[in-house]
């Protein structure tokens, strides 16, 4: 106790120093001179004081004040799913009875945009303007004439072997027309379950079996449908069928190819609802490609309006639909149709001038 009070009458006792979280001696200086602070943050203390602190835990208290103050130095950043940056694709026209190759038609040209974890991008543009190719490039099923297409930091025109392999299990399509993307000599249960298989994911037959009914079932369509082949059923079953088949993978990018164009107005509403509901409960990236600016309306957060293979226009739903920029743009808003009957709208011709 005596050591104790005498700490107390000394006038130049040295105060407690600035905490180092990062525990390492550092030196202050002070009115009594230059003293040495250790890892705890404290100077020259008498054992029986620095023991009273120990006990009592106030180190720990001060020590984790000034973790707590000290600033974050990792800063938080969103990279997309899919970032796609001056994507060409190029074929040869070929003449001559050589058939050398004179030209090339330029189907997609300096393409670049990115899509993020849980969003939709729709793609649109008129018939021939580039969007399928552009979906089709994207998953290696067209090769790519330059540009790069990056996949959570992988570079998809680079992988091989394995690393490919575990892409197309992450990246799915649903083609345009669903009685052409289903083999008519094979059952549904081994449509949608050879993904499964040629994966590695499924061995046994009754687990397979189950896994098929269950995706079934979940787009819409009854368990029986397993046994059946795919003429038996109708456009938008089939659609859903071909659904089925690439949610088998649980991918977290899909290419929606035209899903709804060749279905009536009706099946379409179903289609479009069930790869909503699908997104929102498996949390999917869509790339949504249509020529229907209704249909993307109704989709799409953000669009992209595509023309002779360039992207011409591109931005949220809000800013695209009320204040298109591009004249292009403005003639696809004008070529919906008026629900009203009464009303009249004024029809925008693009000639397809300055780009």
């Amino acid at each position: 106790m005596r050591s104790l009070n005498r700490m107390r009458r000394s006038k130049n006792r040295p105060k407690l120093a600035r905490v180092n979280p990062s525990g390492r001696m550092i030196r202050r200086v002070s009115l009594s001179g230059s003293h040495r602070i250790d890892r705890y943050g404290y100077g020259p203390l008498s054992s029986l004081l620095r023991a009273f602190w120990l006990r009592n835990g106030y180190h720990t208290t001060m020590t984790q004040a000034a973790t707590a103050s000290e600033p974050t130095t990792e800063a938080k950043t969103h990279k997309p799913l899919l970032e796609v940056k001056g994507l060409k694709t190029y074929f040869p026209i070929r003449t001559g009875l050589l058939q050398r190759v004179t030209d090339h038609f330029k189907a997609v040209d300096d393409v670049s945009f990115s899509i993020g974890e849980g969003e939709t991008l729709g793609l649109v543009g008129e018939s021939g303007c580039g969007k399928t190719t552009v979906g089709r490039t994207l998953l290696r099923l067209v090769q790519a004439t330059a540009g790069t297409v990056t996949f959570e930091d992988q570079d998809v025109f680079a992988a091989s072997g394995s690393e490919l392999q575990q892409l197309r299990r992450n990246m799915q399509i649903v083609f345009q027309d669903p009685a052409g993307s289903l083999n008519p000599r094979m059952r549904i249960a081994s449509i949608v379950g050879e993904p499964l298989i040629i994966h590695g994911l499924v061995t046994d037959k009754s687990e397979l079996r189950e896994r098929v009914e269950s995706l079934l079932e979940r787009c819409g369509m009854p368990r029986a449908a397993a046994d059946r082949y795919p003429h038996e059923f109708s456009g938008g079953q089939r659609q859903r069928i071909g659904i089925a088949r690439a949610l088998a993978l649980e991918p977290k990018f899909i290419v929606c190819d035209e899903p709804t164009s060749a279905l009536d107005v009706s099946i379409q509403a179903q289609v479009i609802n069930l790869l909503m509901d699908l997104q929102e409960e498996f949390g999917l990236s869509y790339l949504f490609i249509s020529h229907d600016m209704a249909v993307i309306q109704h989709v799409c957060k953000r669009i992209a309006v595509m023309y002779k293979g360039k992207i011409v226009e591109e931005g949220s739903r809000e800013d695209i639909i009320k204040s298109p920029q591009h004249k292009y743009t403005q003639s696809l808003l004008s070529a919906v149709p008026e629900p009203n009957p009464r009303k009249t709208k004024q029809r925008i011709v693009f000639d397809g001038g300055a780009m």
